[in-house]
């Protein structure tokens, strides 16, 4: 169930998508609210579920992880046991960055960050073994156009 917000969440989210490591100074006098008022906000939205952590954006170049491969996963198994086994698998893969469950042709897709195509193919044989897998297909970016977009708040 959706949480109810106001205006002033909005703002005060949209704030945070833009700068999460803003002081509750800076971010109070943005939304217009005492630094008090701002702070039970921001906790309310906490333990409400509304914010589930705050994260910082890494520049993947700079760090040596520049390419980016979708993965596209279709399987013959729909059981719980099996959907679990594959979860804790792909979790224990840290070159996965997200990671859904999908509707239509394909079962999942899972958006993989690592060095270079030497790196991936370590990555594609460990995601293959130990999971009975039908088909992945791999799709490499060649840019990123918009990434990390915020949250369009209405």
């Amino acid at each position: 169930m959706a949480t109810k917000l106001d205006q002033i969440d909005f703002k005060i989210l949209a704030e945070l998508q833009r700068d999460s490591a803003q002081s509750q100074r800076a971010l109070s006098e943005k939304v217009g609210l005492s630094q008090n008022a701002c702070w039970r906000r921001l906790k309310a939205l906490e333990a409400s579920g509304v914010i589930r952590n705050r994260t910082v954006v890494l520049d993947r170049a700079q760090l040596g992880v520049g390419l980016i491969v979708f993965v596209m996963v279709k399987t013959r198994h729909h059981s719980a046991d099996w959907l679990k086994h594959f979860r804790s698998h792909i979790s224990a893969i840290p070159e996965v960055i997200d990671f859904f469950r999908i509707g239509g042709e394909y079962d999942y897709l899972l958006k993989i960050a690592t060095k270079d195509m030497a790196s991936y193919d370590r990555v594609y044989k460990r995601l293959i073994e130990g999971v009975e897998l039908e088909t992945v297909t791999s799709y490499f970016s060649m840019e990123a156009i918009e990434e990390q977009r915020p949250i369009r708040l209405f």
